[in-house]
């Protein structure tokens, strides 16, 4: 079962627009929403999923919006998460920003989305290219004969229209990588892995069929073929064009693209990481007088590759005032209301080691309450690169007109949860 009724309220709990579904709960629910927040909030027990009698909210909060899901049955939670996720994305790519004051100017288009992305309670058409052939902000200006919903709502392949043509047939694969890494204060790794996906921008004319040939360790061990360097994909997600039984019987990756950009899939690579971008700080606080900071960056990667828009974030006590910088490289700047020092290096290449000293002044009294100890932040960008060592073996387009079609593939590794601790 799904949801029964889906709500958009403004951040005091007044109901912008709602639209019932089925009809078994009771509209006036919702009032019953904001006080259950509150107190769940001022009780420290914030859940995402609250209920009042027989009736469940599952809720999130966006901007200042908050969408509600209301159901009296024991729905599939996930699957009206992933609704309310994918609708804050379809408005997003119709209003630019999703916020009150766009939901409010939007009132008829906004109604026709809800009307078409769910029915009963279920989800329908969630795709924003298919929704935007028939759904436009210029609803009042619909000619009768353009009302006929398009084909491709009805099309076994729903996510791509018929008819699309380019002068020059080419499609982008991006491979990006992100590394969560958490370090302890004696600097050992207490956990790691890489979250990647890859990313089509497609530009094929027709309608092509495409096979993609990764250096996966199940696909080698299948074929026997267990030569050079593989890895082993966990938590594989895909995009609907994908072809998942013949992904399960013999691992190949079979589909029929959508037009544009659009994530093909997401893994996970549960491994040991050793931290690209290895940060050692020596924090000195003498009580009623200063701060001295010593933070020293190192690039543990591959000399050929250059980290860029490096940006270290460095936590200093919140009573912390008169700062002084002197850095090796990039700059340093101190950024008060978010109690930082922020020391951003545009390019920092491989096996190089840079500097930044730090210096604050301490007030004569000092705060009586214990303060938090935030641990340093660490972001970058590495183009060129993989961490785990993914390579996309082959891109096969074929297309029943046999047209000549170019693959581009980039690979780029980030950072992403990527944190340090400190002793102080």
């Amino acid at each position: 079962m799904s949801a029964s009724a889906i709500f958009v309220l403004d951040l005091k709990g007044k109901v912008l627009i709602c639209r019932n579904y089925k009809g078994d709960v009771d509209m006036s629910e919702i009032d019953h929403f904001m006080p259950l927040l509150m107190q769940h909030e001022e009780e420290g027990l914030l859940c995402p999923v609250m209920s009042h009698g027989n009736v469940h909210f599952m809720w999130i909060k966006h901007s200042n919006l908050y969408l509600v899901a209301t159901t009296n049955k024991n729905s599939n939670a996930s699957l009206v998460y992933a609704f309310l996720y994918k609708l804050v994305e379809v408005f997003t790519e119709y209003f630019k920003e999703l916020e009150e004051e766009s939901i409010q100017d939007n009132f008829v288009v906004v109604y026709e989305l809800l009307d078409e992305l769910m029915d009963f309670g279920f989800p329908q058409t969630t795709d924003s290219k298919i929704l935007q052939e028939y759904i436009t902000q210029e609803g009042a200006k619909l000619e009768v004969a353009k009302s006929k919903v398009p084909t491709t709502v009805t099309n076994a392949v729903s996510w791509r229209s018929e008819g699309i043509k380019y002068k020059k047939n080419e499609v982008f694969i991006d491979v990006i990588e992100s590394i969560n890494v958490l370090v302890n204060a004696n600097g050992s790794v207490m956990s790691s892995d890489i979250v990647g996906s890859i990313k089509l921008k497609t530009m094929l004319s027709g309608m092509p069929e495409l096979r993609l040939g990764l250096n996966d360790r199940v696909l080698f061990g299948l074929t026997g073929r267990d030569k050079g360097k593989t890895v082993m994909m966990e938590d594989v997600k895909f995009h609907q064009c994908v072809r998942l039984s013949r992904f399960e019987s013999d691992r190949t990756i079979s589909f029929i693209p959508p037009d544009g950009e659009s994530e093909l899939m997401s893994y996970r690579i549960n491994t040991h990481v050793k931290p690209l971008i290895w940060i050692e700080s020596v924090i000195e606080k003498f009580s009623h007088s200063r701060v001295e900071i010593m933070v020293k960056a190192k690039g543990q990667f591959k000399k050929q590759s250059v980290a860029n828009n490096v940006e270290v974030r460095v936590p200093v006590p919140s009573d912390a005032d008169s700062p002084k910088f002197k850095t090796s490289t990039g700059n340093a700047k101190y950024v008060p209301e978010k109690n930082l020092v922020v020391w951003t290096i545009k390019s920092f290449p491989g096996g190089k080691e840079f500097l930044m000293r730090a210096h604050f002044g301490l007030p004569s009294v000092e705060n009586e309450e214990a303060e938090s100890k935030p641990p340093i932040t660490v972001k970058f960008e590495i183009p060129y690169f993989t961490v785990s060592g993914i390579q996309v073996r082959y891109m096969k387009i074929i297309e029943k007109s046999g047209y000549q079609a170019l693959p581009w593939v980039r690979y780029i590794t980030q950072s992403g949860d990527y944190q340090l601790r400190t002793n102080v």
